[in-house]
């Protein structure tokens, strides 16, 4: 009898099993692609193999980002055990640049209606690549002997831009002979920024499902079967429980610190902030402000492509504005200074992606505002050491006394309240008002005032 129990047991267990699907993992994101969010999806594909996820829907709605986060992503998307469906959506969202290579990685590529993607030419901060100096001519007979139309690469970019055109479209390619999608329009997407729009991706091989929402999408990809890192999966997708994992606090403090205008202006507080304490030593506060500011804006540095000769001229930009006030220079320690500190902050990041820069008028401003700290506080410091001491024994030199008993070498003298033994070359009579002159131990020497 207890065989019959346990084998109704086990066929329960079996059909309970095969009605509940495993559970898809939704991750979202919007915005520009940085170092937050390759963290977050790095992290997602890992909670998703965590909780037994059959799938991974990653909704996207990107105008692109950096190189180096999005290389992150798309590494993490093709090494992942559980298969990666990259979802454009909702309506009027998109996938630009670094967002078509995300989605050319993705096991499955899905947009919702009135959506788009393309667009992924590589783009640096000053909006074009510094153009080539070769003959015109030349440079038409070598595309002409080499096959390429005219259209190959965009006619701004010299000989940086196609380098980075060509690495691009290489790329790109390769991903989208690995997934089996439209490798022409891939290319044409990176060298002439061409965009197609969710039915035309569709037409053209470049998408696999059109779907309104999560939902649909689930619905149209029951039963696929998807070659993922090391196997071969079926998915059960139709009724599954979906799984949103939203970014954590993590992620939302990684994307506030690693925008750069917020790890420069991070950095340049501190630096102000231990400046002042220096200058104030025993009040601590800004000491310990400033000192968790600087490595908060390292560790954002650390992430963000940095070019670390653009620090360095940082630095030494603001040492140079300190010495001038220090040393007499007259000027050009400041003006070199002033100098450095806008040259290091226009090349301290060091990408080829637009809206990743540290804006122009936040440099104008802080390079003023510092060069205006720095003045401020060297003249309190310059008026400090000028300021007579007003405690301790230095500050009895140059004081007045009266002398107490007459004496010819060594007598009692009156000075701040308080008796000192008195030493004067000349005699003293009582009443006489002196001055010191030096302090010797306990002895001030005195003279007559």
């Amino acid at each position: 009898m207890r065989w019959l129990w346990a084998l109704v047991l086990v066929s329960t267990w079996a059909a309970v099993a095969r009605a509940a699907p495993a559970p898809v993992v939704v991750l979202s994101f919007e915005g520009p692609i940085g170092p937050a969010t390759a963290d977050y999806i790095h992290r997602g594909v890992r909670h998703a193999a965590a909780e037994g996820a059959q799938l991974i829907v990653l909704r996207m709605d990107t105008p692109g980002g950096l190189d180096t986060s999005m290389r992150a992503i798309v590494k993490d998307i093709i090494a992942s055990p559980i298969p990666v469906a990259s979802f454009v959506a909702p309506s009027g969202a998109r996938a630009a640049s670094a967002g078509t290579f995300i989605l050319y990685a993705s096991h499955v590529a899905a947009m919702a209606p009135g959506t788009n993607l393309g667009a992924a030419t590589p783009v640096p901060l000053g909006g074009s690549f510094p153009e080539d100096k070769r003959d015109e001519k030349a440079d038409k007979g070598d595309k002409a002997d080499k096959g390429e139309k005219k259209a190959d690469v965009l006619p701004e970019a010299g000989a940086l831009g196609r380098k980075a055109v060509h690495d691009a479209a290489a790329y790109i390619r390769g991903l989208a002979q690995l997934r089996g999608r439209n490798a022409d329009f891939a290319e044409r997407a990176v060298r002439e920024a061409i965009s197609q729009t969710a039915e035309e991706a569709a037409a053209n091989k470049v998408i696999d499902v059109i779907a309104v929402d999560v939902g649909q999408l689930l619905e149209k990809l029951d039963g696929r079967r998807i070659a993922t890192a090391n196997a071969q999966r079926t998915l059960q997708t139709r009724g599954a429980p979906t799984l949103a994992w939203a970014p954590d606090w993590r992620t939302q403090f990684l994307s506030v610190i690693t925008h750069p205008s917020i790890a420069y202006a991070l950095i340049l507080i501190g630096i102000y902030a231990l400046i002042f304490e220096f200058s104030n030593p025993g009040l601590v506060l800004p000491g310990v402000a400033g000192a968790i500011a600087i490595l908060i804006a390292l560790y954002a540095l650390h992430l963000l492509p940095v070019n670390y000769a653009g620090l360095a001229l940082i630095v030494l930009g603001l040492g140079l504005m300190v010495a001038e006030v220090f040393l007499p220079a007259f000027g050009s320690l400041g003006i070199g200074g002033v100098i450095a500190f806008v040259v290091g902050s226009v090349i301290l990041i060091d990408t080829d992606s637009p809206g990743w820069g540290v804006p122009y008028a936040l440099i104008g401003g802080f390079a003023a505002a510092s060069l205006a700290f720095l003045l401020f506080v060297g003249t309190v410091l310059v008026r400090t050491r000028r300021r007579p001491v007003v405690s301790g024994s230095e500050e009895l030199i140059g004081s007045e006394g009266v002398v107490m008993e007459g004496f010819e070498r060594e007598g009692w003298v009156h000075v701040h309240g308080e008796m000192w033994r008195g030493r004067s070359d000349a005699p003293l009579a009582k009443g006489e008002r002196v001055r010191v002159t030096a302090m010797n131990g306990l002895t001030l020497d005195v003279v007559r005032s």
